[in-house]
């Protein structure tokens, strides 16, 4: 997936501002994402990213790795491998969600 130019849109001025990226996939359909976090890990850089559009709301997102830049535009690709998926998605987790409840029990 290519990274197509972001779109800051702020609802007020006390809102935080999103990161919404529009990303292209290998099929030419356009897929929009909030961007929630950014880790480095094993000298390379990974983008946590919630989808837009997702039909139900299970609290899902998708991880990219940043695999370089082609004509200037940053390359973001899947995690094929499921060692390195599993050990990317739990450094996301403690980083960022660690301290969320998501079942609703503390």
């Amino acid at each position: 997936m290519s990274d197509m130019p972001k779109n800051n849109l702020p609802e007020d001025n006390e809102e935080e501002l999103m990161d919404i990226y529009t990303l292209t996939d290998e099929d030419g359909n356009e897929l929009e994402f909030e961007l929630f976090g950014e880790l480095d890990l094993d000298g390379q850089h990974y983008l946590g990213m919630i989808p837009l559009d997702a039909e139900d709301d299970n609290d899902e997102y998708v991880i990219f790795r940043l695999a370089g830049s082609q004509d200037g535009e940053d390359i973001l690709e899947t995690i094929e491998d499921d060692e390195e998926f599993e050990r990317v998605a739990d450094a996301f987790d403690d980083r960022y969600f660690s301290e969320l409840d998501l079942d609703g029990q503390e």
